[in-house]
């Protein structure tokens, strides 16, 4: 009983020394890495992982008495071996693993490390589809090429190259990148021509086919994403087969830069194959500790310790222990201890020589995998911090450049503010202001030594010229057709292709293919479908701008407006009885007329009391009233006006019916002379609610149109194929096999009645197009040819080409459309009868104050006399009578009696 006393103070002694192991550090973690380590990033990154591990070990600040153990696996660029070392590192118990360098790799052992829980960080995957959502412990401490080929499609915008030739290994790394480089093109509106894989292997056979076959495609910008590769075996073939001239473009990716700071310096013979390209570098700021880190690994490199010069990877790689190295601090003093423990599954998995069953999960993964994403501080290369996708916050790009055997940097790029001459870091306070005008690159230079930026497309050349589809007319030959002798082509069309191209700022070898048998005219659809087909390069003709063309093929700017218009037979209706009321509207007349008894009764009122020709009984002063106003229009009037302010009105009424007159005699003869065109059709509505036959040029569009969109049966469509045809059928009319109208575009009709006189133009145009030559979807040919087109047009040469086919017996279009005369409306004088009414109408306000004043001077002279027998306050009615009394007197009269003295009997 006395032994039962001691066993609580055992057991608690028990627990306590159980708790005090529990609670210590650990002494050693391990953390495993896997990587190819024969390979240019695998060289930089071993030396520069080791180098991390020993400055780890050897602070005092970090991992307090427990020391980091690094175990490494040589993966050989191969996911089988390299699933394996993962296996092998997993079997000796490590927290995390760093790498792969290899995407392909990283894909497979990321699925092991999820499911033993072992957080994996890489600092050289770059695949954008090594997703945190798929693999959530899985992170990278490098740019991922959806942030890369964000910059790349940037460089290219930049420059403005519209498309490119995409050159990629084949394999996750390759594919994943260029389809994220696709996809960011396209957000520019910009695309992939073409995509040339390659194999892992570097087939020197394969490369040079495929690279000769992309110089038959139009883009001469090649986007170059591959592995690091010592002996730039592609520049080396492209250059055997001079496509590093100043014809040609050459990106690169980061494996470029990686390439060329491991083997720094160069050897001048690669550095010469290189003349030109332009690539990318992940941008690591200047720091002191980068300094160091730098002069230490020179010194390594004289020591033997280091096999190649340091690259982005290796400052990476270094970071990435680092990183490790804090989360597991962090872990560690929060934790303590580091477990592991069976997996249920493996367990139950039957034994075998592969073991499986003896892996373990590491219980504290997910949390080791938190400490990681909280990770922030300031390495070699930048800011180490993890984004919400996993992958470390991007510091942006060096835009690097090749050119007299050194590499220069041109300039830098980030999300944040594009293209600049100064570094991210330096510009990230200007965030919020900045504007993608303001991006710059200092100047580059291109392939073959040229500082000109290369135009990054070749269409054509000696060897393949521009293939020229022209239809091979029938009728309206002088746009264009075959001559009868030869294969060559001619026409108005031609002749303009001809004088466009020689604006174009560069040269276009071509050769025109006629596209027709020369018998009948050709479909023109099916010569636009040609060249989307890429049967053609182009086509050159008398080709309409429609819908349905357009969304397969690019046209150049119209160089002729036109438009689908009806052509019926007319007859003359030169005169009717009373054709003379025509010149004037309605409302000019009514205005005229108004006018002229304006004019009379102002200019009688101005003259009556001072004009004896406007006196004597009043059925004569209204006969002279009229006689006189209208008189004036043919100047037989035998009145004169007296008073100032009648000829003052006279002046300018004289002035505003010789203008009026003048039109009228001018519109007049207009009428009576310009044959009027009439027929029973009015417009397009008529003709389509007829029955009668309709005729259509053959090959035109009109004829789809008129079927697809106005629903006009089939049955009633004539084709024709000349004006000859033309003409026949309109003679012969609707009811003798004829057609009733023909429907086809307003450059061909007013060609077509040039020549006669017998048809003519119905209305307006019902449609509105132009003529234009096509070329292939996105060709940059269409844009430089809409230039000169537009050049051609300003300097009055499209105007001369013109005249020189079409005006050698009168240009056609010149014989009026419209079948009624333009009449004279009101709104075309309304000045001139504004001003002659202001004038008459201040005369007559002058006279009448005149007038009242001279009459109150003669009341006042009469109310003096003794004798007056007016009453002092008269009645309204009497005062008005006694003004009109006085106004009917003569002036003379009205001067002579006031001056007569008054007698006793009180008269004057």
């Amino acid at each position: 009983m006395e032994h039962l006393g001691f066993m609580p103070v055992i057991v608690l002694v028990g627990v306590f020394l159980t708790g005090s192991v529990y609670s210590q550090s650990p002494a050693v973690v391990n953390v495993g890495a896997i990587f190819t380590q024969n390979s240019v990033i695998g060289r930089a990154a071993k030396v520069a992982m080791e180098a991390a591990v020993s400055d780890v070990n050897a602070d005092p600040t970090i991992l307090k008495g427990t020391k980091l153990r690094f175990i490494m696996d040589d993966a050989n660029c191969s996911v089988f071996l390299g699933s394996v070392g993962a296996f092998r590192l997993l079997e000796k118990g490590v927290v995390a693993i760093i790498g792969p360098q290899s995407s392909a790799i990283a894909h497979m052992i990321s699925e092991i490390a999820n499911g033993l829980q072992v957080p994996l960080v890489s600092y050289a995957a770059t695949d954008p589809t090594l997703s945190a959502l798929q693999f959530p412990f899985f992170l990278r401490t490098t740019q991922s090429d959806a942030f890369q080929m964000a910059a790349m499609a940037d460089l290219i915008d930049f420059y403005g190259w519209k498309e490119v030739i995409a050159i990629y290994v084949d394999d996750d790394y390759g594919r994943n990148g260029i389809s994220a480089l696709d996809d960011e093109l396209h957000k520019r509106a910009l695309k992939i021509a073409q995509k040339l894989p390659l194999t892992i292997q570097f087939d020197l056979n394969n490369i040079t086919d495929m690279l000769n076959k992309s110089r038959l495609l139009g883009p001469r910008v090649y986007v170059v994403h591959v592995g690091p590769d010592p002996k730039m075996r592609l520049f080396t073939i492209a250059q055997k087969l001079q496509m590093m001239t100043s014809n040609y473009v050459w990106l690169a990716t980061d494996w470029l830069s990686a390439t060329l700071d491991s083997f720094s310096p160069m050897t001048e013979s690669s550095l010469h194959i290189l003349q030109g390209v332009v690539g990318l570098r992940q941008h690591t700021p200047e720091s002191i500790r980068k300094r160091a880190f730098v002069s230490r690994w020179g010194k390594m490199l004289d020591e033997g310790l280091a096999s190649s010069e340091l690259n982005t990877y290796g400052l990476n790689a270094y970071d990435t222990v680092w990183a490790v190295a804090h989360s597991i601090d962090n872990f560690v003093k929060e934790h303590r201890n580091i477990t592991f423990s069976f997996n249920d599954k493996l367990l139950k998995m039957n034994p075998s020589k592969i073991q499986l069953n003896k892996l373990k999960v590491f219980d504290g993964g997910s949390i080791l995998l938190e400490k990681l994403l909280e990770t922030s501080f300031t390495g070699l290369s930048g800011q180490v911090q993890f984004n919400q996708d996993q992958n470390i916050v991007s510091g942006g790009y060096d835009v690097i450049n090749i050119d007299q055997m050194a590499v220069h940097v041109v300039g830098y790029w980030s999300n944040s503010s594009g293209f600049s001459v100064l570094p991210p870091e330096n510009i990230k306070s200007e965030e919020n202001s900045y504007s993608h005008l303001h991006q710059k690159l200092n100047m580059v230079t291109w392939p073959g030594g040229s500082k000109e930026r290369p135009r990054g497309w070749e269409i054509a050349d000696n060897e393949r010229p521009l293939r020229i589809g022209v239809p091979n007319r029938a009728s309206f030959v002088e746009f264009a057709t075959k001559l009868h002798n030869n294969q060559n082509m001619q026409g108005y069309c031609i002749d303009l292709f001809i004088e466009a191209q020689k604006l174009v700022p560069y040269d276009i070898p071509y050769r025109f293919e006629p596209f027709g048998d020369g018998h009948s005219n050709p479909n023109y659809n099916d010569l636009v479908k040609m060249v989307a087909d890429e049967v053609f390069d182009a086509a050159v003709g008398d080709i309409a701008i429609v819908t349905n063309r357009t969304k397969i093929v690019d046209f150049s700017q119209p160089y002729a407006t036109t438009g689908l218009v009806i052509v019926a037979p007319v007859r003359n209706s030169k005169s009717s009885a009373w054709v003379f009321l025509k010149p004037f509207t309605v409302e000019m007349w009514c205005v005229t007329a108004a006018s002229f008894v304006m004019i009379a009764v102002v200019i009688w009122i101005l003259e009556h009391r001072v004009n004896n020709d406007f006196r004597g009984p009043p059925k004569r002063q209204l006969v002279t009233m009229f006689l006189f106003s209208f008189s004036t229009l043919f100047k037989t009037n035998q009145e004169a006006t007296v008073s100032p302010l009648g000829r003052m009105v006279m002046v300018v009424w004289l002035f505003l019916l010789m203008v009026v007159t003048a039109s009228y005699t001018a519109s007049l003869t207009s009428i009576l002379t310009v044959e009027q065109l009439s027929s029973p059709i009015t417009g397009i509505d008529s003709l389509v609610s007829s029955n009668w036959p309709i005729g259509y040029q053959e090959g035109s569009f009109a004829y789809s149109y008129l079927t697809d969109s106005l629903y006009i049966p089939r049955s009633r469509l004539i084709s024709l194929g000349s004006p000859e045809a033309y003409e026949r059928a309109l003679r012969l009319g609707p009811t003798d096999g004829g057609v009733a109208a023909i429907i086809d575009e307003l450059t061909y009709v007013e060609l077509f009645l040039s020549k006669q006189t017998e048809f003519g133009i119905i209305g307006q145009p019902f449609t509105r197009s132009g003529w234009g030559f096509a070329f292939r979807r996105d060709s940059p040919l269409a844009v430089d040819m809409s230039t000169a087109i537009l050049k051609l047009s300003e300097n009055g040469e499209l105007q001369k080409l013109r005249e020189k086919w079409f005006c050698k017996m009168g240009c056609p279009g010149e014989r009026k459309r419209n079948a009624q005369p333009n009449q004279l409306h009101l709104i075309s004088f309304w000045g001139l009868y504004l001003l002659c009414g202001i004038f008459t109408l201040g005369a007559f306000v002058v006279f009448l104050l005149l007038t009242v004043c001279e009459f109150m001077r003669y009341k006042k002279l009469q109310e003096s006399s003794p004798s007056s027998s007016i009453p002092p306050k008269a009645h309204c009615s009497q005062v008005i009578y006694s003004f009109l009394c006085f106004f009917d007197q003569k002036k003379e009269a009205i001067k002579k009696m006031s001056t007569q003295p008054v007698n006793s009997q009180g008269q004057i």
